[in-house]
């Protein structure tokens, strides 16, 4: 009669344990999946802006001797291809050429008049004076002045004169390059072939439009991600006078800690983006400009950070490395994973010291919370430095006109991350008033002695 009574409160209580594992183990594979679908897009947006600033860097446009001797030299052949004399240029040139021209003749009847010392020099004077009048020489002037004028700007005249101008300039062209004319064509080749586009317009397009779809779609997988951790808590709430249900919720809530964490860590939570949105002159009555060059661009993740940090030669940078990887990682883990002990298994492994130490008096070694503030100054202290040096880069004066853009930006990652210490907190609060699994056991043996 006594093994019977025992046997039906233990069926009665592991049947209930069974349907809330089953219930919130659908609600965390909602937030792994979410998680998942978070990381691989932060993954993906952070390629697709470092292919961007690849592409659009100033090292290839507004540094580059090629960019600028592309840009002019179709300005300069436009120019060329575009020119013909127009009446007041043809008036013009028939004025300098008639002055050439009596300058001329006058010049040579002052020679051949002058006083002459040798016989063949008296005898051209004579000849001279006596078969030419420099009277009709002088009204003839302007005749041969237009005939002139007539021949250089002919069609014929003109036509030649563009193409030896032409020529001229696409062998000053073919002369003019720097080191990044083949670096550049490959980096385009490769890009354009990877977003199955053929120019710099469709380019920025399909980036853009990726862009932002990645960013409503992260955006939601992660308000999707934080709503099955939200209807975890709500469990709490409805059934936390359920002594018997406590340590099989808590344990389940510290995977959703443990979800959160790794998503937190992994995703990016901070991009740096500084551009120069537009840079305008005027040359030669035509508008030259770039637009959309990247001067700054960096994405990274907690992690990413941490194995930066590590990766150095630097032994300073390799300790700040490591100690962000133990306060802010492994800590946290160990923290979560000794909580989950405790409650779980028997008191002597519960009661130990490195269990009772990990679960309860660790939490002022925990990083996490410090993380939060000092990623949210390292944003506040870069945003407004980089907005500072990009506003003295605003310039309109003279027809040049820049324009800046400061995109940088904390992302989904970061709030994920928050929410994770937000969530390991109330976790501290809600451990002091669960009753471990061992202790729940005696007290069922006291009750029903």
């Amino acid at each position: 009669m006594t093994t019977q009574q025992h046997t039906q409160p233990a069926k009665r209580s592991v049947l209930p344990n069974i349907l809330l594992i089953l219930g919130l183990s659908v609600l965390l594979f909602g937030e792994c999946w979410y998680g998942y679908k978070l990381h691989k897009l932060s993954a993906e947006q952070t390629q697709i802006k470092e292919d961007y600033n690849l592409s659009n860097n100033i090292t290839f446009g507004i540094f580059s001797v090629d960019e600028w001797r592309e840009r002019i030299a179709a300005l300069v052949n436009k120019q060329v291809s575009g020119f013909s004399f127009t009446k007041a240029q043809k008036k013009a040139m028939q004025k300098q050429v008639e002055t050439q021209l009596y300058t001329m003749v006058h010049k040579t009847v002052r020679d051949i008049t002058k006083p002459q010392k040798t016989f063949m020099g008296k005898l051209t004077k004579i000849g001279f004076k006596a078969m030419v009048k420099p009277e009709e020489i002088d009204a003839q002037v302007p005749s041969f002045a237009r005939t002139i004028v007539n021949k250089v700007t002919s069609p014929a005249s003109e036509r030649r004169l563009k193409r030896i101008a032409g020529s001229k300039i696409n062998e000053l062209v073919d002369q003019t390059y720097d080191s990044t004319n083949v670096a550049s064509y490959e980096v385009t080749k490769y890009l354009y072939k990877k977003y199955k586009v053929s120019d710099p317009l469709a380019y920025n397009k399909a980036i853009n439009n990726r862009l932002n779809v990645i960013k409503t779609e992260t955006m939601n997988a992660m308000y999707a991600m934080l709503g099955c951790v939200a209807a975890a808590l709500v469990f709490w709430l409805l059934m936390r006078k359920q002594v018997h249900l406590q340590a099989t919720l808590f344990v389940m809530s510290i995977l959703f800690a443990v979800v959160m964490l790794v998503v937190g860590t992994t995703a990016s939570i901070i991009d740096l983006d500084a551009r120069i949105k537009t840079l305008e002159f005027s040359l030669m009555g035509e508008k030259v400009g770039f637009i959309n060059q990247v001067l700054f661009f960096q994405s990274k993740s907690l992690w990413g950070v941490i194995t930066t940090l590590i990766s150095q030669a630097k032994p300073d940078a390799i300790v700040v490395g490591a100690l962000l990887l133990l306060f802010v990682v492994i800590l946290p883990l160990l923290r979560m994973i000794a909580r989950s002990i405790y409650l779980t298994c028997s008191a002597k492994i519960a009661d130990s010291k490195v269990i009772q130490y990990l679960a309860f008096h660790s939490g002022k070694w925990d990083m996490a919370d410090v993380m939060v503030v000092g990623i949210a100054m390292t944003y506040i202290g870069l945003n407004g430095i980089l907005k500072s040096q990009l506003s003295n880069l605003n310039i309109n004066a003279g027809g040049f006109v820049t324009t800046t853009v400061n995109n940088t930006s904390l992302q989904p990652g970061y709030y994920v991350f928050v929410a994770y210490v937000v969530f390991a907190f109330i976790l501290s609060y809600i451990l002091k008033g669960v009753t471990p699994s061992c202790r729940l056991n005696e007290i069922k043996e006291e009750s029903d002695e």
